[in-house]
């Protein structure tokens, strides 16, 4: 990508006519979208419809932003305006993955084959590093330690020296918001299914780096990448200006990204996706089991089957009225003058 400070004012005309040619983000996109077409393919011929159609609008839109994105006028000028680079990164970390996620590739790379294939799938994807990687807790640690290294620490300055490192930033931003937003917005065939209570806490932690940093730079008293800055063309804003607005789109854009991101998690809640899974296991067989004590049920958390809840047992929402009428006529018998 360009890295000169000639560049032409940022106008809405240089905006639309400024290109470059992102040849390894390019062919990623069109291998990735052939692997997905061509799964969807070979799970239809086995009469398989892995994923909702919208789920494969969001896929591609995901590709086709990500293309835009590394080629547009927001690359073109990433390395000249610390801004406009803040716009390219929380576009990279947060909305090309949560469209990719939401996509469900792995699930549809899972149905494009018979049991020996998805066999073998499972154990390459609940095993080992990808189950590790996939962990929404390591996913955070990883979106943390991304976004903490590439703005508090000399990293801009290199990325002067090295420009090779603007597409491995460019990468490792992608591949950190996919590790933080499978396990949290995902629905696919890994080994954490996170329960949907824990899927909120993650993605309200993950507003605490963009905070953080955001908070750093709006407070900088000196150009902390100066080596960068001397990229500046003559017209952009100064640069502790530059950094400043940086700082609140970190700020503003990544809490606000996290925030619209839990609440369409809450939305799937509501809409009784995941409801059996609001709590995780545990917590469902404590609820589960202090319920039966509280209505003096004889049943307990082993007598029920696998996977159930009393939220869909009529049994036990009988014996919850019942308990409750008993309540009752305590009550009026208590307020009986003696």
């Amino acid at each position: 990508m360009p890295m000169s400070p000639d560049l032409p004012p940022l106008t809405w005309n240089a905006f639309f006519d400024s290109w470059h040619l992102a040849v390894g983000w390019l062919v990623f996109c069109v291998v990735a979208g052939t692997g997905y077409l061509v799964g969807l393919s070979r799970a239809r011929r086995r009469d398989r419809r892995p994923v909702h159609p919208m789920r494969v609008v969001s896929f591609f839109a995901g590709l086709a932003l990500l293309a835009w994105c590394v080629s547009s006028a927001i690359d073109v000028y990433a390395m000249s305006l610390f801004w406009v680079h803040m716009i390219e990164h929380l576009t990279l970390i947060t909305i090309v993955p949560a469209l990719l996620v939401l996509g469900s590739p792995l699930t549809v790379l899972r149905a494009s084959g018979g049991e020996r294939w998805q066999a073998r799938f499972d154990r390459v994807v609940q095993h080992g590093p990808v189950a590790v990687l996939t962990h929404p807790l390591v996913g955070l640690l990883a979106y943390s330690s991304v976004i903490f290294y590439t703005h508090l620490m000399p990293f801009m300055d290199r990325m002067t020296a090295h420009p090779w490192l603007m597409p491995a930033e460019q990468v490792a931003y992608l591949v950190s918001g996919w590790m933080l937003l499978v396990g949290t917005i995902g629905d696919e065939p890994i080994r954490w299914q996170t329960p949907y209570l824990m899927r909120l806490v993650i993605l309200i932690a993950a507003m605490i780096p963009d905070t953080l940093v955001g908070v750093v730079l709006l407070q900088a008293m000196t150009v902390p990448f100066p080596d960068y800055m001397m990229m500046r063309p003559s017209w952009a804003l100064p640069p502790l200006d530059d950094i400043d607005t940086a700082g609140s789109l970190m700020w503003a854009g990544g809490d606000g990204l996290m925030m619209l991101l839990a609440v369409g998690v809450i939305v799937a809640l509501l809409a009784g996706h995941g409801r059996d899974r609001f709590l995780g296991s545990w917590l469902e067989s404590v609820r589960t089991q202090t319920f039966y004590e509280h209505v003096g049920s004889g049943d307990s958390v082993a007598d029920r089957p696998e996977g159930a809840t009393i939220d869909d047992d009529d049994a036990a929402l009988d014996a919850y009225n019942q308990m409750l009428r008993r309540l009752n006529r305590q009550h009026d018998g208590e307020d009986l003058p003696g």
